[in-house]
């Protein structure tokens, strides 16, 4: 479902005629032109779409005598629209207000061409259409990658991102992150409306990152592209040394890179974790800086072997 006033607002929509229905029982992101269904051919006509009139429409429905195109209009009108948008600031006729009115279906005016309006619309309907889930933990942006930060209560993740946000990262989320999947292999998390914005510090309480770091110390959203997951150090336990391997953790069934980082008394979680995000960036890059020892080490050897 879409809420009508949200979908309006979001895409800087006029009203031309309203409409009582305050969701919209839309379930794709898709949006129909209908020009077909102008002509007279409605044996595919997704009438749950959004419907888009564009220049190329509006001119053949100009073209049509008065009685034609109300005729026309009536079939159309006939099935259950969430609502019609008028492109490039065309007006439309009085028989297509009227039967708008008398059907319920919102008539709404953009001033964008239409393929840029569509492309915004279908963004906004893939976000509030996409599965999402909550997850605990702290979301960041370092150095432009979106990062995770997991870990039992307590660990220290909060702690972390406070001192990633002093160094200059952004804030995304604290403690709770809403996850929505996009695309089939795109996560995008934000920090739900009313704890926005806010962290926990223990010992110290809520804190607000906004008022004393400023406006560019948070982000309303932000793809996952890394998860660090934060643990108390285990003495017999074995950490990765050389990074050679990658491991991965699945959200949503999208498979993100991930990272165990122990932690301990005296050492300096946010600078690791931002040299984790520097490290992926240059693997996204094509250089892996534990590859480049190992072809080091190998040629080392073969070259002492031919000595």
């Amino acid at each position: 479902m879409i809420k009508a006033q949200d979908f309006i607002k979001e895409l800087s929509l006029q009203v031309l005629s309203p409409t009582t229905r305050e969701e919209w029982d839309i379930h794709s992101a898709e949006l129909n032109r209908p020009g077909l269904q102008f002509v007279g051919f409605y044996d595919h006509f997704p009438h749950d779409w959004p419907q888009v009139v564009g220049l190329t429409e509006m001119s053949y429905l100009e073209s049509l005598s008065e009685e034609v195109r109300k005729e026309r209009m009536e079939a159309f009108f006939s099935y259950k629209i969430p609502c019609l948008i008028i492109c490039r600031g065309m007006m439309p006729s009085e028989d297509m207000r009227e039967l708008a009115a008398a059907h319920d279906v919102a008539l709404l005016r953009t001033e964008m061409v239409t393929t840029r309006f569509v492309a915004q619309a279908m963004n906004y309907l893939n976000r509030c259409l996409a599965p999402r889930a909550t997850l605990h933990g702290v979301l960041v942006d370092v150095y432009g990658m979106g990062v995770l930060i997991t870990g039992e209560s307590g660990v220290g993740k909060s702690e972390a991102a406070l001192e990633l946000v002093r160094r200059g990262h952004q804030l995304v989320a604290d403690d709770v992150v809403d996850v929505c999947r996009i695309t089939e292999n795109r996560l995008i998390g934000e920090s739900p409306e009313t704890v926005r914005h806010f962290m926990e510090i223990r010992g110290i309480g809520i804190i607000d990152i906004k008022a004393m770091y400023g406006i560019s110390a948070v982000l309303t959203s932000k793809t996952i592209d890394l998860v660090i997951h934060l643990e108390a150090w285990k003495e017999k336990k074995a950490y990765d040394r050389l990074g050679l391997s990658e491991d991965f953790t699945t959200i949503m069934d999208v498979r993100v890179p991930q990272l165990v980082l122990p932690v301990r008394p005296g050492r300096n979680v946010a600078v690791v974790i931002e040299v984790a995000a520097r490290n992926y960036s240059l693997k996204q890059m094509g250089y892996s800086a534990a590859q480049e020892l190992d072809r080091r080490l190998n040629e080392m050897m073969m070259n002492a072997a031919r000595g």
